[in-house]
């Protein structure tokens, strides 16, 4: 994807909490389309290649949530977390992450991650198909930047990660905003 790019139309599988059902899975479907998602928001979504994985947890969503007081004085809506990962496991990682500000979006199939060209081979650790890491800033549903980790590849063996970090969408955010100011 690059700046100026529409997203793709996806609807996501998504698990929500639903008070009307009673018992320990207290959950039901909700299909959610990407316009449901970006439609008439500024927005950061970032992905990664699994929940629950040592960089994601440590690093990448611990420090959106923690920045979202930033991104948000910088115009932004919404922080959205996205991996090819199913509707139970981004719930439970997100709880077990405590998460409250940033969204997780359950890409379960794969399907907007192989439209924006971002679905990889990640046989070589056992993970299948599965997102490589980016976040990109997004207008009403369009691309405003893109921030892609280097050497995209089937089985790469190693996990970059540096372009997509919150610190440095931050930083971008505020030059633009210095840049328009100007």
């Amino acid at each position: 994807m690059f700046a100026g790019q529409k997203l793709p139309k996806v609807t996501f599988r998504t698990r929500v909490r639903d008070e009307s059902i009673e018992g320990p899975n207290p959950f039901r479907w909700q299909d959610m389309t990407t316009d449901e998602y970006f439609a008439g928001k500024r927005v950061v979504l970032f992905s990664l290649p699994g929940a629950f994985t040592p960089t994601c947890s440590t690093y990448q969503l611990p420090g959106f949530e923690n920045g979202f007081e930033d991104f948000a004085a910088e115009g932004i809506d919404a922080i959205y977390c996205m991996s090819v990962n199913d509707s139970f496991v981004m719930n439970k990682w997100a709880e077990a992450q405590g998460i409250k500000n940033v969204k997780v979006i359950p890409d379960g199939s794969g399907e907007f991650t192989r439209k924006v060209g971002m679905l990889v081979d990640k046989d070589n650790v056992g993970f299948g198909m599965r997102s490589w890491r980016y976040a990109a800033i997004v207008n009403d549903g369009v691309v405003e930047a893109w921030f892609e980790e280097p050497g995209r590849d089937d089985n790469h063996p190693e996990d970059p990660y540096g372009e997509s970090s919150p610190e440095n969408v931050l930083k971008a955010l505020k030059a633009a905003k210095a840049e328009a100011a100007a």
